[in-house]
């Protein structure tokens, strides 16, 4: 077993859509990114590349490459996904939070489950993710941005 943590942060601006764990978020305003600047699987991505050995999601998509410009991050996990059972790695389990003082989350967090474990190829019960406020501290708190941790479980696969 191999466990990786992840972590990501992304300024709030208006013009943007807010998108957490591939879903559409109700909001004025959105992460500021290159990609759609979805900062939970941002951080999910960290967290199982760490956990394999394999960097860091920067290395594996650069912000500076156009193939990646408002790409959706679902996309770049299932990717992801694909390159932890190429090195022999399944993924066991993520354990994630979202940490941010506005939009209340609660009632989006059921399909963002849903859709990560679906990019994972692992059962929703695999994907486990929470809301937390700042109580109106620093740059979360304040609705400047929007910031997320993730850890990550992987095995290596038994050959055949």
């Amino acid at each position: 077993m191999r466990a990786g943590i992840g972590y990501d942060l992304h300024r709030l601006v208006e013009g943007r859509p807010l998108v957490l764990g591939g879903v559409g978020i109700e909001y004025p305003k959105g992460c500021l990114g290159h990609s759609d600047a979805d900062v939970l699987l941002h951080a999910v991505i960290d967290a199982l590349l760490g956990a394999a050995g394999l960097g860091d999601i920067g290395r594996h998509f650069p912000p500076d490459n156009p193939a990646y410009k408002d790409i959706s991050s679902l996309l770049l996990l299932e990717k992801t996904a694909l390159l932890i059972k190429k090195n022999g790695f399944a993924v066991v389990n993520v354990d994630s939070t979202i940490v941010c003082q506005a939009p209340r989350l609660a009632p989006y967090i059921p399909l963002m489950a849903e859709k990560t474990a679906w990019a994972l190829g692992v059962e929703p019960r695999c994907v486990n993710i929470k809301a937390k406020t700042e109580e109106g501290l620093g740059a979360t708190g304040s609705g400047e941005a929007i910031s997320a941790y993730a850890v990550a479980l992987i095995t290596e696969k038994k050959p055949a």
